[in-house]
């Protein structure tokens, strides 16, 4: 058992500065932030002075190599995540991965839209697979940093549904805002989507979560999905859309979509809608209904109503932080009293610390984050093709694909 979690780095960007200010607040457990890398080193140099990290590594080889560092903080692009998760479960060391797990990258071709979706959906289980296997080869604790999981509303909303003692029969929820500014994001190559998995990936995980629970509870099994319908749609390539000037909304998406949106049912037939979306107006919407039969429960991450306040011009709040993707300071908004700690950051990372330390599952773990990627890319493969996509059939046709052939 660890006493001490010693934390490596590798990014150094606005993901990675959630991570370290959360590491900060975790009680009871000592936390030392080691070292950090990053593929531009004057970024990693000026991010350890920020945070008072001691080292900045020259490579992830470096990072990896120090016996010191247990935990690997992965905050890189999502094609890049089950590279470094492997080779830290490999070099022994516990593991946190951003969002999504992993996915499916492309054949190294231009366009994604020639790529079955079939075998998209294939290779992004793949994948997670290897994640979920190396972990567990090495002994070491995969950690699926889903915020949503951890963030007091939704936890409100379990704790609601649970003492209510009856069923979840639905659950709305979604993400949108203006536009990811991350380049990376725009590129299948390097995204492995666009916002049904970018953005999608959390109220879906949040439905995955509150459904898993509710079995566990109930039934002593999770609740698991058994079919997904999609559609997506590229709504920044609207004609109109395309000659706006100015644009308030961000565009050149190169092959993913700007919207998606998927109906997932579960296999006691009750079902969750998220939509996600690049193209929304007026800051980021996080937010998750829950339709009980004994009650009803909403959850505004963003924004919600802790804090109203109004400005006649962006001027008056010019120093001021309001909130997460808003276009403009001016006129009525909801500025945020604590957003890290409304969307769940902290209580993740003490979750994750404690877990490494206890050699116990975070709440958010490999089981989650593999659904996660499963249900996306059948998503994917729903609206590619037109139909409901049966999970169970689709994890049988993968068993079998895999299985080696005898002569």
């Amino acid at each position: 058992m660890d006493a001490k979690v010693v934390v490596g780095l590798v990014g150094a960007g606005y993901a990675a500065g959630i991570h370290a200010r959360a590491y900060r607040k975790v009680n009871g457990i000592p936390v030392e932030l080691r070292a950090v890398v990053s593929n531009r080193p004057e970024r990693a140099a000026a991010f350890a002075a920020e945070f008072g990290i001691p080292r900045v590594t020259s490579s992830v080889d470096e990072l990896l190599a120090d016996q010191a560092i247990n935990l690997v903080d992965i905050c890189a692009p999502n094609s890049l995540h089950a590279e470094l998760a492997i080779a830290a479960a490999n070099h022994g060391k516990h593991v946190v991965v951003e969002k999504p797990l992993t996915g499916y990258f492309g054949d190294g071709s231009d366009n994604a839209d020639a790529i079955s979706r079939i075998d998209m959906l294939r290779g992004a289980v793949a994948s997670a697979t290897s994640i979920v296997d190396a972990t567990r080869a090495n002994g070491v604790r995969l950690l699926y940093a889903e915020n949503w999981v951890y963030a007091p509303a939704i936890r409100k909303v379990r704790q609601l549904m649970s003492a209510a003692d009856g069923t979840i029969l639905r659950i709305q929820g979604e993400e949108s805002h203006s536009g990811s500014h991350a380049m990376y994001a725009r590129r299948w190559e390097t995204a492995g989507g666009g916002s049904l998995l970018g953005k999608g990936c959390h109220p879906l995980a949040a439905a995955l979560y509150l459904k898993r629970a509710e079995g566990m509870a109930r039934d002593g099994r999770p609740i698991r999905p058994r079919s997904v319908v999609a559609e997506v749609g590229w709504l920044t390539r609207s004609p109109s859309f395309v000659q706006e000037h100015p644009k308030f909304i961000q565009d050149g998406w190169q092959d993913v979509e700007d919207w998606g949106a998927m109906l997932v049912t579960f296999e006691d037939r009750t079902v969750a809608q998220i939509t996600a979306s690049d193209a929304v107006l007026g800051g980021i919407r996080n937010c998750l209904i829950v339709y009980g039969s004994r009650a009803v429960a909403e959850a505004n991450l963003n924004p919600n109503s802790a804090c109203i306040a109004y400005a006649p011009s962006t001027e008056m709040f010019a120093n001021e932080y309001i909130s997460e993707k808003i276009e403009t300071k001016a006129g009525w908004s909801f500025p945020s009293t604590d957003e890290e700690h409304a969307q769940g950051y902290p209580q993740e990372m003490q979750d994750f610390v404690e877990a490494v330390v206890e050699d116990r599952e975070p709440l958010a773990d490999a089981a989650l984050a593999s659904d996660v990627v499963l249900v996306s890319y059948a998503a994917y493969l729903s609206a590619a093709e037109g139909r409901r996509v049966d999970l169970d059939n689709e994890q049988r046709a993968m068993a079998l694909a895999a299985r080696p052939i005898d002569h």
